[in-house]
Parts: structure tokens; C-alpha cells; sequence
């Protein structure tokens, strides 16, 4: 099949990338000039673990192409996926004047069948308006006999995992009122599914509402345990076994379950706030999802709090190593970063920032650009805790589970780390000799 992706983004890239991969032909369409041009000479913009090799070997092998026109991606397509931004508004409501934009541009352009499949996350009566707007350029251009059909199907990528998670979903969701519309996306999906009930057909709003619902639901699990780890933190329980307590219950699972700094990245925070703006809009007070919103923006400052409590409300003269920028590991995202609260925070309160990330370097400088005179940028997670007076872990990468805590302590100017992801068992760290604050365990071995 031919398919055309719009939007070379972090869900249009996977996606366009995976589906060639199944042996389609695909052409990505961007209107960003200097993207295409690198995506063409094999340089990805983005990390994710895997898909840098899919877009070099499918490109080669004459299966996925890139371009600015969209007419040429058009052109024979059958499939049409809108796969581009939808950034958050200043009232917390999704910005979908791109997915609107492209739809004037489809209606312009297409001259065949065409199903237009929207997999952006978009709020429910979007694709409603997307059909409104390419059936009124069908008609200004004379071409109202052209038939075609628009279907809702929402991603489940996780970052660090996305193409793993396209190859092998837990579940395609596909919103459509048109049975035939329904069978050609099966079979589109037909050599990932390897169970067909794994395909959940279900009406367009429904789908629509179900990618914020799964969403908010995850959110509302990280915040819930971020609640118990402050009460634990007050009261001297241990998070980490609470969560392997409920955890193994059947009825709650062990997802999403772990105690930290904060939920971050292009999903949760954006796609809480537009379900608490839908409710709104409609009269309603979305309560639980207004509280994991609250709940996560205080978790963000748990770790300078730590940092406050420990030195005071003064780190003039203070290095500080940072170890992890990224909202999360297996990725470079800085969107709603942890990070990015911490950092200022600490600045503002005269510390010198050592900081150290994997991936995320060349993003984080553009994030922190305004402090580029407070912030060192080192190339080793040793170099970003040499002779500093604290050493504050803010995302988990691997690398940093199992480092060197006798070369740490030699290099620091005090065995001291602020850990904001959990990696490390206080007992253990308090017998090689730290002073170790953690997210809900700091009552655990005193």
C-alpha cells in the first residue's frame, strides 16, 4: 500500500518509519525544509532507540522517501495519516490550528479515494471538523462527487520504546462508522497483529476520548504514588515497598507505579491539562484530573526542597551535579522536564550547575540557554561530579544504576546525592557512606 505521513515529528517519524518497515511504500511529508533535507541525507533529529536504523535501511531499499509536497505524497495514496502538533494554548486547551491547516491542504490537493487517518492526539469532534473542512475545498474546487473517509486512530508510543511498541502494540484503536474503512485499516495493521482482538474498533469520539482517558489514567497512577512517597517521607513508610505491596494486587498491576520528580514529556502534562479544559468547556469540573495536574507541578520542586532543607535557602559558592536532563531515559525530550523547574530553582538560589545527560545535551542548552553562564556542560557522568558539594540524579538512565559510588566519593567535595528517581537502596547507600535523600524511602535504615 501507498501511505502518505504528514508531520515528521516523533509520532510521524515512528510511524512512517514502521510502516515502511511492513514493507509499504510511505512518503513523509514535512513543510520544514531543513528537516527533510537531513532526514534525506539519513540524519534523524530525534532519538529513539532503534529508528535510526529503520529510516536508513527503508530509505535505501526505495521504501520510504521525504519531501515537502504534499501533492506528490497524495498522489496514489490510499492512506493518509495526519501526524502533526498539538501543542498546548495558553488556557491549557490543544492548538489545533496544524491539524486544521492540514486539512485545507488535503482538501486542496487530493484527487482520488482517500481514507485521512488523524493520529494525533486531538480532543473528541476534531476529526468531525477535519471531514467539514476537506469536504468545503472538495467543494470550492468543484470536486464534491470525490468520496473519501476520515478515521481517529491515537498512538500508544512510549518514548524509548516507540518502535518496539508500534511492531508489537498491545492494542490498535481505530474509530470509524464505515465498515469498510474498518477492514482496510485491519488489514493495513494485519503483520503486527498477531491476535485479531487486539484491533479495537469503536466509534470516533470514543476513540478519540479513549487516547486522554488511557493518559490521564497513567498520570493519575504516578501522582497517586507521589502523594503516598511524601507521606511516607513524613511518616517513615518505604514507598518502594508499597508500591511492590499493591502492585502484585491483580485489580492494580505494577505500572506506572514508581515514586519520582515528576511526570514530564510531550503527553501527560498537555494531554491532562486539555482533558481538564474539555471538561470545562462542557460544564464540567474534572476534579481528579485537576488534582494529578496540581499534585505533579509540587512534585517537580520535591527535590529542591530536599536541597533547602539540607543547605538553605543559600547555595552561593555551591556545585551541584546534575545527572539526567531528559524527561524520562532512552530519549533526548526536554518538554516539561523535571529539569526544568530544578535547575532554575537552584540557580536563582546562586548554585553553579554541573550537569550531565546521555542524549539530551544539545536540547537542554537550547531549554537553558538564558543561564548558559550558570550551567557547565560535561561529557562523562564522572566529570559531572567532580569536586561538587551534591550530586542530584534526575532522570534514570541506565549508566547511572551501576556507577562507581568509591571513585563518586574520592571525587566529590562531600558524599551527598539527591535522588530523584529511586535508584539506589538507602541502607546500601548509607553503609558505602553517603548522605543519600530519595523520593518516599528516607525513613528506610535510620
Amino acid at each position: 500500500m501507498k501511505i502518505c505521513i504528514i508531520g515528521t515529528g516523533y509520532v510521524g517519524l515512528v510511524t512512517g518509519a514502521c510502516f515502511a518497515e511492513m514493507s509499504n511504500l510511505v512518503w513523509c511529508i514535512d513543510h520544514d525544509q531543513e528537516k527533510i533535507n537531513q532526514l534525506k541525507s539519513g540524519v534523524v533529529p530525534i532519538y529513539e532507540p532503534g529508528l535510526k536504523e529503520l529510516v536508513e535501511k527503508n530509505s535505501q531499499e526505495g521504501r520510504l522517501y521525504f519531501t515537502t509536497d504534499i501533492q506528490t505524497g497524495l498522489e496514489q495514496a490510499l492512506f493518509c495519516f495526519i501526524a502533526v502538533g498539538t501543542p498546548q494554548s495558553a488556557d491549557g486547551s490543544a492548538d489545533l490550528s496544524y491539524i486544521f491547516n492540514v486539512a485545507h491542504e488535503i482538501g486542496q490537493c487530493m484527487n482520488e479515494y482517500l481514507i485521512i487517518v488523524v493520529k494525533s492526539t486531538v480532543p473528541v469532534g476534531t476529526i468531525e471538523k477535519v471531514k467539514d473542512i476537506v469536504k468545503s475545498e472538495l467543494q470550492a474546487r468543484g470536486k464534491e462527487g470525490l468520496s473519501f473517509d476520515v478515521a481517529s486512530n491515537p498512538e500508544f508510543l512510549k518514548e524509548g520504546t516507540a518502535v518496539e511498541d508500534f511492531m508489537a502494540p498491545d492494542r490498535i484503536v481505530i474509530g470509524t462508522d464505515n465498515e469498510e474503512t474498518a477492514q482496510l485499516m485491519k488489514q493495513l495493521y494485519q503483520t503486527v497483529l498477531h491476535r485479531q482482538d487486539r484491533i479495537l474498533n469503536m466509534d470516533i469520539k470514543s476513540a478519540e476520548i479513549t487516547k486522554y482517558a488511557a493518559n490521564v489514567m497513567l498520570a493519575t497512577r504516578i501522582s497517586f504514588m507521589n502523594e503516598i512517597a511524601r507521606l511516607c517521607d513524613k511518616v517513615g513508610g518505604d514507598i518502594d515497598q508499597i508500591r511492590v505491596g499493591i502492585g502484585t494486587d491483580e485489580r492494580i498491576g505494577n505500572q506506572f507505579l514508581y515514586a519520582g520528580a515528576g511526570y514530564g514529556g510531550s503527553c501527560f502534562p498537555k494531554d491532562v491539562k486539555e482533558f481538564i479544559h474539555t471538561g470545562q468547556k462542557n460544564g464540567l469540573e474534572m476534579n481528579i484530573a485537576d488534582a494529578v495536574h496540581k499534585v505533579n507541578e509540587r512534585q517537580k520542586f520535591v527535590l529542591v526542597d530536599m536541597i533547602k532543607k539540607r543547605f538553605g535557602e543559600n547555595l552561593l559558592g555551591k556545585k551541584i551535579g546534575i545527572w539526567g536532563l531528559a524527561f524520562k531515559a532512552q530519549t533526548d525530550d526536554m518538554r516539561e522536564a523535571p529539569s526544568l523547574v530544578i535547575l532554575p530553582s537552584l540557580i536563582q538560589m546562586g548554585a553553579r550547575i554541573i550537569a550531565y545527560d546521555p542524549e539530551a545535551m544539545e536540547q537542554a542548552k537550547l531549554y537553558f540557554r538564558e543561564y548558559f553562564l550558570q550551567i557547565e556542560y560535561v561529557d562523562s557522568m564522572m566529570e559531572a561530579v567532580n569536586q561538587v558539594d551534591a550530586l542530584v540524579l534526575i532522570t534514570e538512565w541506565q549508566q547511572f544504576k551501576q556507577a562507581d559510588f568509591a571513585e563518586i566519593k574520592q571525587s566529590m567535595k562531600q558524599p551527598l546525592i539527591f535522588d530523584g528517581r529511586n535508584q539506589y537502596d538507602p541502607m546500601h547507600m548509607k553503609n558505602l557512606g553517603f548522605e543519600y535523600y530519595c523520593i518516599g524511602r528516607n525513613g528506610y535504615g535510620k
